[in-house]
């Protein structure tokens, strides 16, 4: 059996045609060979596994190739090409700055510098991990970095810029690489399978590529132990099962049981997940990502964001639809507040477990079946039949909402839609049908309790036949009701009462109304203790007042 290697060498790229993800970098550096342009220092820097020590190897033949191709690609003919590739090159360095990181270290490359190369035209040395020298080794390379000899090109690899001496980026051309996109990681998986032989699922190679977070050496070392764990025929199965990645079924099951209001079946789900090994905190990371691509699903413009399989990108789509937007909005504050929380949790599967059961909560309530006014008859004298009253839980303070309260609640109730384009024919109103409605109306604002009790508390009155007017204690909340919430309501008592020309109006009750508690400003209080209290008069002459 020969000797084997690793996927990520094998197929490593040896042309700036092959260097995945880095398009502009590679065109880049062609068009510096082509004009003669060449800096004595470049600094390459980005994540791990984008092929920034690749793209150095490729730069550093080229500019060494005795015949390079048409666009610039090294020939792998010469003698320079095939010394480098027999590992023999001594034009082409390769350091490690985590082994080499003292200032002798730099001294003897700072030594070896001055030597001309012996087949082709530069010497060129890859420093990888630069950042691993230390701050004395740095100013130890800053004057031949600065100023190498005319043979002398460097080339610094780095995953951590912001470790580099200001002074070191300074004196070098900086290429930023970018992570790789899961569709390229995909596409070069396919092309590996097919030169190995193996037979893989499109859902499976995703997974690989989503693991691998934008590093392609990653993916083909996830590759690597899929094919050593599956063969040569790999299932989305075997891959979620030999990575440990949870499967999106679980997700989707969770998502059913949210929109249902059945906590305990999330419970159970749940602990079925903790049994099978999963870490709970990356449980909740992935439910977030999950309603991530929900909302990403709501709207065509951005369903370009989702990098998942075609089988699953369905999926996600049919359950988007289920869903709305505000239940996909509230459930990821839900799980980014858990997530956040969850390292100074003293229970962190009890603040996981709650979390679940606030999500059915809110999927119960937002999707649940909606209250619906009874229909009123045509008839000219229809009969009415009693809406049944809540019982009161505590006593309703008559027109005395609380202005802090419904702001707040405001925010967590953003206002619908009203749509008014449904054809109601119009029927007049009368008293009877009015109060039955209006009830039903109470009802149905029964998430905003003091909003739902000033309304309980109130009889509307008509007039010009499609007017309902209700009175409120203060012009606050006259304000507050005028501007979120009296659309929805007029919206509601339409469609209740059969009638599109209805309108409703709120104003302020007056003093003698009954009912209506009167408002005291600070000057009516005044006025009242000087006419009854005599302390209240001699304190205020004691003090010398009667001019404040």
């Amino acid at each position: 059996m020969g000797q084997f290697i690793v996927t990520a060498r094998k197929y490593r790229p040896n042309s700036f045609e092959t260097l995945l993800g880095q398009e502009n970098i590679a065109r880049t550096l062609k068009n510096s060979i082509l004009r003669g342009q060449l800096a004595h220092a470049y600094l390459f820097c980005g994540p791990r596994g984008v092929g920034k020590t690749s793209a150095a190897r490729i730069f550093a033949k080229t500019i060494n190739c005795s015949n390079p191709g048409e666009d610039l690609e090294p020939c792998g003919k010469c003698e320079s090409c095939l010394s480098f590739a027999e590992g023999r090159s001594y034009s082409i360095h390769e350091l490690d700055a985590a082994s080499n990181n003292s200032v002798e270290d730099i001294r003897q490359l700072t030594d070896s510098v001055r030597i001309p190369p012996q087949v082709g035209k530069y010497s060129v040395y890859i420093i990888d991990e630069v950042h691993m020298l230390s701050q004395a080794a740095f100013n130890a390379f800053l004057k031949t970095l600065e100023e190498p000899p005319a043979h002398a090109i460097f080339i610094l690899a780095t995953t951590e810029k912001h470790k580099i001496l200001p002074t070191i980026l300074s004196r070098c051309q900086t290429y930023d690489f970018n992570r790789i996109s899961i569709e390229d990681m995909v596409r070069n998986i396919k092309r590996i399978a097919a030169a190995e032989s193996v037979n893989i699922s499109d859902d499976a190679i995703h997974v690989i590529a989503q693991k691998a977070d934008g590093a392609m050496r990653d993916a083909l070392t996830l590759f690597d132990q899929t094919v050593a764990f599956c063969g040569t025929d790999v299932t989305y199965e075997q891959v979620i099962k030999n990575l440990n990645v949870l499967d999106y079924e679980y997700y989707f099951r969770l998502t059913e049981n949210f929109l249902s209001g059945d906590y305990a079946s999330a419970l159970l789900t749940f602990d079925e997940i903790l049994a099978k090994g999963f870490n709970s905190l990356s449980f909740i990371g992935g439910l977030s990502s999950h309603f991530r691509d929900l909302i990403v699903c709501k709207n065509g413009a951005s369903r370009t964001l989702l990098n998942l399989a075609p089988s699953v990108a369905q999926r996600y789509d049919a359950y988007a639809a289920k869903c709305s937007p505000r239940f996909l909005f509230e459930a990821l504050g839900i799980t980014s507040t858990c997530e956040a929380s969850y390292k100074q949790s003293g229970n962190p599967r009890l603040l996981i477990e709650f979390a679940l059961m606030k999500l059915c909560n809110i999927g119960g309530l937002i999707t649940g079946p909606a209250v619906v006014a009874p229909a009123v008859p045509h008839s000219p004298a229809p009969q009415q039949t009693q809406i049944p009253q809540q019982p009161k839980s505590e006593p309703v303070r008559k027109a005395g909402l609380s202005i802090k309260n419904l702001m707040a609640e405001a925010e967590k109730r953003p206002e619908e839609k009203i749509d008014r384009t449904e054809a109601i024919e119009n029927v007049a109103l009368q008293i009877e049908a009015v109060k039955q409605a209006w009830q039903a109306l109470a009802e149905n604002e029964s998430r905003m309790p003091r909003l739902a009790s000033a309304i309980r508390e109130c009889e509307p009155e008509i007039k010009n036949d499609t007017e309902l007017h209700f009175k409120v204690g203060n012009v606050a909340q006259k304000d507050w009701i005028d501007r979120n919430c009296r659309a929805r309501l007029e919206s509601f008592l339409q469609k209740a009462l059969h009638n599109t020309a209805l309108r409703l109006f709120v104003s302020v009750a007056e003093i003698s109304d009954k009912g209506a508690n009167p408002l005291y400003m600070p000057s009516d209080k005044v006025d009242y203790l000087e006419k009854n209290s005599e302390e209240f008069r001699s304190l205020k002459k004691n003090f010398d007042l009667e001019n404040a």
